[in-house]
């Protein structure tokens, strides 16, 4: 019984002291990001008939869906083509900036503010993944997918080491420290635009509570943390921040762990895939096909169809288990990332493969990102070095200096730029 609350009491401070799996939610928030601004650049010409005024899914047919299930969308406040183009912007942006890592916590909400208004505008558009997209982008909302890899943990580290007054003097070194003037304005623009969207009626119910919950709370952190970043406010405030991280890590981890379960025990319920012969239709299938000779040349192994036939369905089901030994569940999820780019190759899926791939990030070992940042910033310090070396123009004294210093910096906050 002591052994068990020794336990329970160590668990319950690692939640509350630290935001856990800081690379892992760096990994998620870059690869969805990356994914669906992928999808919109794709998709820039097909913009219009996929989610805007063109979309077979006309306007009126989609406002009276989302009066049904009362889903969230921005594109049903107005059916005008700059209403849209703006929203598509927005959009495209707010991937850009959450990928880099910028004000990630408001970016997230801009993001997923972005997923869901052309998403649910059309919900017949898509292909599996951006189901998976849907989801995350709203689990995304409360981690902390900064902590590494973005532009906000660089900003923090030359915070953390900029030079002070030699003063004594604790006001004095107060005032020396850098001012962030960027996030206030933003939250004060936010705040003016969720002002008018709710005066004017757009907002009402769960999805008002939402948003300007998060607005508030944005506000009250900047606030106790810009007044009194030592007070017992700032530390409640703090904990708070880091069980609502890693809950929402929790939930991302289940959910990668219910869409494999489910996709696998359906699978089991199919008689092409109790005989082994499942794959083979799809490859058949012209719109499945963007190599045709190579998806023949699979399709003509029988052999080759049942392994992957089988495969497929003993991965899907055997992952959620294999959580409990870290080298089964590596070797599981090494398949599972191949298998998925096989399939962004031979089926023509390549959204599809990036979302799953993303989520499949979320259980990569920490030493091996570990491994992959530090390869990522010694491949930038020594192309840095090469320029330096190939330049013809003189450099100041101590120019040279300046890449190798923040690539350091970099190094050990782990961001690969």
């Amino acid at each position: 019984m002591k052994r068990f609350g020794s336990v329970l009491g160590h668990g319950i401070e690692r939640i509350t002291a630290s935001a856990l799996g800081p690379y892992q939610t760096a990994v998620v928030r870059i690869g969805f990001a990356a994914t669906w601004l992928l999808f919109l650049l794709r998709e820039l010409p097909n913009r219009h008939e996929l989610y805007g005024p063109d979309s077979p899914w006309s306007w009126d047919m989609a406002q009276q869906l989302i009066a049904e299930n009362h889903a969230f969308t921005a594109l049903m406040w107005s059916d005008g083509r700059i209403w849209f183009e703006a929203l598509y912007a927005l959009a495209v942006l707010s991937s850009v900036l959450l990928m880099l890592g910028w004000r990630t916590r408001t970016m997230s909400v801009l993001f997923m503010i972005g997923v869901l208004s052309l998403q649910n505008r059309s919900i017949f558009m898509g292909d599996g993944g951006d189901n998976v997209i849907h989801l995350m982008a709203t689990y995304l909302v409360f981690t902390r997918c900064g902590q590494v890899w973005s532009l906000d943990a660089r900003r923090a580290a030359r915070a953390r080491t900029a030079p002070v007054g030699r003063s004594a003097d604790a006001d004095l070194e107060k005032a020396a420290q850098p001012v962030d003037r960027v996030g206030p304005v933003l939250w004060w623009a936010l705040g003016l635009g969720l002002s008018v969207v709710t005066f004017m009626g757009e907002l009402s119910g769960g999805w008002l509570l939402v948003f300007w919950g998060l607005w508030l709370s944005h506000g009250l952190w900047w606030a106790v943390g810009r007044r009194a970043p030592d007070g017992e406010g700032h530390r409640l405030l703090d904990v708070i921040v880091k069980l609502a991280h890693n809950a929402a890590l929790l939930v991302i981890m289940v959910e990668a762990c219910l869409i494999y379960a489910t996709a696998g025990w359906y699978k089991i319920q199919g008689s092409r895939w109790q005989d082994g012969t499942a794959i083979y239709y799809p490859l058949r299938l012209d719109y499945f096909s963007p190599w045709p000779a190579l998806s023949d040349l699979l399709a003509s192994h029988g052999l080759m169809v049942m392994l992957v036939t089988y495969g497929t369905v003993a991965v899907q089901v055997a992952f959620p288990f294999t959580l409990f030994n870290r080298r089964v569940k590596n070797v599981l999820l090494a398949a599972m990332i191949c298998e998925h780019a096989v399939i962004a190759v031979i089926l023509g899926l390549p959204f599809f493969s990036l979302a799953m791939i993303a989520a499949d990030a979320v259980f990569l070992p920490t030493s091996f990102l570990r491994r992959v940042a530090g390869w990522t910033a010694r491949a930038r310090g020594a192309l840095f070095a090469r320029l330096s070396r190939g330049r013809t123009v003189p450099v100041q004294r101590g120019a040279d200096e300046e890449p190798a210093r923040e690539s350091a910096e970099h190094a050990r906050v782990g961001f690969p730029s």
